[in-house]
């Protein structure tokens, strides 16, 4: 990966903390729809695609021309206790961190060039990296900060979670604004407002052209940048009722929590993705945080993202189709 750093700089690096982060949190798009299921995620210089059996994997070649690569999905998440409520949005997440990470490795060999191959210890050694920037960014400095207002203001055990809570918030939305602002991450944004387009027409029966396509929202509903936030307020609920302790106490409950933590946030923002009513009212504000982790697409991003989509339905046309293991 250190050699790939000449085209991309330290952000090739960086793109990959920022991608784990979002594997994490930004990839349960497998939520009943009216049509066949399908969802997304944004990878270097590419879009993948999820749909009933297969995903679909797109990337833009240095040379201008779009890399397919489609694989079957694996089944395990609808047998047994892994379809029970809660457990299954942990599991959905287990599933999309291991097709995320395959994806990543993959779009970042083909938009480098094959001189610039990422090896597996490369690879491991990124995801090492952006998941201690995760628990530190996102827990442990939140926690920091929590505790010091409770020693200088005195707040109570609620006031203290609560706290916690909206300081993860304002530090995530400060991550993202600033990394918006690196050239190849807004490339990766733009990706990412490519699927949305792409997946809202269509939802919506649209003709999948880049022109009409590019008509359409770069908002969707059920993007993980959304989770994220539900994520952030039931852990407000969910911590405040394990009591005190130590900071190594809370740093551990957290964690050991936090599977339970996501699998509740999953079930709510499944519903609200199924309400016309109140589910949209409710994650309404979440909405709009998207307008941060898009940016518009150009035809060619959405290029990648319908050819994604078309593989993903049409597995077929893709003559090496893999089996997930």
């Amino acid at each position: 990966m250190w050699r790939s750093l000449h085209r991309y700089g330290d952000d090739a690096f960086r793109m990959k903390i920022l991608w784990v982060m979002q594997v994490l949190v930004a990839s349960f798009m497998n939520i009943t729809e009216k049509r066949i299921p399908v969802g997304g995620q944004a990878v270097i210089e590419g879009v993948l695609m999820k749909g009933p059996e297969h995903w679909g994997l797109a990337v833009r070649e240095p040379g201008g021309k779009i890399w397919l690569k489609a694989w079957l999905g694996s089944d395990w998440l609808k047998h047994g206790i892994w379809k029970w409520w809660i457990i299954r949005g942990f599991a959905t997440m287990v599933e999309m961190m291991k097709i995320g990470m395959r994806a990543l490795s993959l779009s970042a060999e083909i938009s480098l060039g094959e001189d610039d191959k990422i090896t597996p210890l490369e690879m491991i050694a990124s995801i090492a990296v952006a998941l201690l920037a995760v628990v530190g960014l996102f827990v442990a400095l939140p926690m920091f900060v929590s505790e010091y207002l409770t020693s200088l203001m005195g707040l109570s055990h609620i006031w203290k979670n609560t706290a916690e809570g909206i300081m993860r918030g304002i530090i995530f939305i400060g991550y993202v604004a600033v990394i918006g602002m690196w050239k190849d991450i807004r490339r990766v944004f733009a990706y990412h407002g490519a699927e949305h387009k792409t997946i809202n027409a269509y939802e919506h029966n649209a003709e999948l052209t880049p022109e009409s396509v590019s008509l359409y929202s770069r908002i969707h509903r059920r993007c993980g940048t959304s989770f994220l936030l539900v994520v952030i307020f039931v852990s407000i609920i969910v911590f405040s009722g394990i009591g005190g302790g130590s900071v190594i106490w809370r740093i551990g409950s957290r964690v050991v929590l936090l599977p339970f933590v996501i699998g509740l946030s999953y079930e709510f923002i499944r519903a609200a993705s199924n309400s016309e009513s109140w589910g949209r009212i409710c994650i309404m504000p979440a909405l709009s945080l998207q307008y941060l982790t898009t940016r518009e697409p150009s035809n060619d991003q959405i290029e990648v993202a319908l050819a994604a989509l078309d593989l993903a339905l049409n597995p077929e046309k893709e003559t090496q189709i893999s089996q997930v293991v």
